[in-house]
């Protein structure tokens, strides 16, 4: 299984518009948009999981650069979400 991100999308993009570009190049698994947790908007990107790597390769490939919406697409394999520390910002006791 292979995690792919999907940048500078439009606000507007829905997870089927997405799923339906994907899905020419192979099975997709999963797509979320990423949207703002307070106003519940579109982040202007997202992640698309497809099973088969090969599949997800070829759509990397294919729809980096494609227009969606008015909008070039930035289309590559995610990285792992970094770890973050807890707590502790700049006010943070230093012992």
């Amino acid at each position: 299984m292979k995690n792919i991100f999907v940048g500078n999308l439009s606000f507007d993009a829905t997870e089927q518009a997405v799923r339906t570009m994907f899905e020419a190049y192979g099975n997709v698994d999963r797509v979320s948009i990423i949207t703002d947790r307070d106003t519940g908007r579109a982040k202007g990107f997202g992640f698309v999981e497809m099973s088969a790597n090969s599949d997800a390769d070829r759509a990397i490939a294919e729809l980096n650069g494609r227009d969606l919406d008015g909008r070039a697409l930035n289309v590559n394999e995610a990285r792992p979400k970094a770890e973050r520390s807890s707590g502790g910002g700049p006010r943070a006791a230093r012992w």
